[in-house]
């Protein structure tokens, strides 16, 4: 049955925490009332964005086949990048495809931004995805082996959780950290001060205080024009969205995140809702939530619920957060949370940390992962 055929048509872009719990809670709700619902992904594979380090550090992480996830949901995956999209025409291009909807579900995230220094873009490394991931760890085994320089630029929990296990997984590679405040600068004195000492354990060298003016082939050079040698550049420095949401006409913020109402739905194309880190959704928090998982993940079953309650013309609750901790591993052995206001995201005075803290991390990494293979209650 082609998509013209079937009822309403709904069409989630994007696989990641926030998209994928979409389709899947949705598809549970509404499938079976003539109701499709697409999934459109760039990868066949679900990506643990949270475990990127991991791989680049050598370490096994396990395969999640998307159709494996979706099976018995009623959900169709068509595996392609979205290219355009036409808002009139309520068409998406996947390729050479056009896919036709009735209400769009826009979760094509984020990813590190690399535009705002010179260089950047040409020459570092991110861990932009499973095969980025990979790639950089066959060059980090390699530099391990004769003592080669790995600088990570950035100094939140992505620079902090790269730079904690390269050091640990490759004991011979010098690893480096520049960072404009010190690592860990938005968790409180006692976290961060935690943070440094675990770094300092593992012998990572930060630079702290200082600013990246461009990227070379061979290094950094800082403003005030001090250069740092590097074998390899890995760019964690901040979070930035696909332009393809500004470039088609939905309204977004200074960001490029979708502007929505409070129950997700673009406040300039109501048949269009933005999740995770695509979207701008406003509250209590301020003007948008946090990327990443820890919040965004939350928007996706909201949306499956608040989608379907309209096609059946039940009323709609406004989207409600709160937020709890920030978690970081510190290697596979040691770990900070640092417990924080719910309101606004401010660290409180409370954190955990070592041992138990690596186990709660993990808990809370692996239960996303549980979410999606098995729905349960929480899904239904």
């Amino acid at each position: 049955m082609t998509h013209d055929e079937q009822g309403h048509r709904v069409v989630v872009l994007g696989a990641g925490y926030a998209g994928l719990l979409t389709a899947k809670r949705l598809a549970r709700r509404v499938c079976r009332s003539g109701v499709s619902v697409t999934l459109v992904n760039g990868e066949s594979g679900f990506v643990e964005r949270i475990r990127l380090h991991q791989v680049a550090a050598g370490q096994t992480v396990t395969d999640l086949p998307l159709a494996r996830l979706l099976a018995g949901t009623g959900a169709e995956l068509i595996v392609g990048t979205v290219t355009g999209i036409d808002l009139a025409g309520r068409k998406v291009r996947v390729g050479e495809k056009m896919i036709g909807y009735d209400t769009l579900v826009y979760s094509l995230g984020s990813m590190t931004g690399v535009d705002g220094v010179p260089g950047a873009a040409e020459h570092a490394v991110t861990l932009s995805g499973p095969a980025a991931a990979r790639q950089l760890a066959t060059r980090l085994r390699a530099l391990d082996e004769r003592r080669g320089t790995v600088v990570i630029c950035g100094g939140g929990p992505t620079a902090i959780e790269a730079a904690a296990e390269f050091a640990e997984s490759y004991p011979d590679l010098t690893v480096r950290m520049i960072t404009k405040g010190g690592p860990g600068a938005s968790f409180s004195p006692r976290a961060g001060r935690y943070i440094r000492k675990q770094l300092d354990r593992l012998g990572v060298e930060v630079t702290a205080d200082a600013e990246v003016a461009r990227v070379e082939p061979d290094g950094v050079a800082l403003v005030g024009g001090v250069r740092v040698r590097a074998d390899v550049t890995v760019w964690c420095a901040g979070f930035t969205v696909p332009a393809l949401a500004r470039h088609i006409g939905l309204a977004v913020d200074a960001a490029g995140r979708i502007l929505v109402d409070q129950t997700l739905r673009s406040v300039s194309h109501p048949d269009v809702y933005a999740v995770g880190d695509a979207a701008a959704a406003s509250g209590r928090w301020g003007d948008a939530l946090a990327y990443g998982c820890r919040s965004g993940g939350f928007t996706g079953p909201y949306a499956a619920d608040t989608v379907a309650a309209r096609l059946t013309g039940r009323a709609t609750e406004p989207f409600r957060f709160r937020y709890f901790h920030q978690c970081i591993s510190l290697g596979r052995r040691r770990g900070l949370i640092q417990f924080v206001r719910g309101a606004d995201d401010s660290p409180k005075w409370s954190i955990l940390r070592g041992r138990l803290a690596a186990l709660y991390k993990e808990a809370v990494s692996s239960s996303a992962v549980w979410l999606m293979r098995h729905p349960g209650p929480y899904l239904r």
